[in-house]
């Protein structure tokens, strides 16, 4: 099984990140975007560093397929 990390331009509330790990860990989307916002309430935005810089680096459901 040949599984690719990549946000979801189509799901986003942001940027997509959050539906791409849900759709990759196969989990809930609102479960993810809940504990991404209590990371970055937790870590004093570093989470929040950590989330852009997965929306620079991950490409797009839509550029891979």
């Amino acid at each position: 099984m040949n599984k690719k990390l990549y946000k979801i331009s189509s799901q986003k509330r942001v940027a997509g990140v959050c539906a791409g790990f849900a759709e990759y860990i196969n989990a809930d989307v609102t479960l993810i975007r809940v504990l991404t916002l209590l990371i970055i309430l937790c870590s004093f935005s570093i989470g929040l560093i950590f989330y852009f810089g997965c929306a620079l680096i991950m490409p797009d459901k839509s550029e891979i397929m």
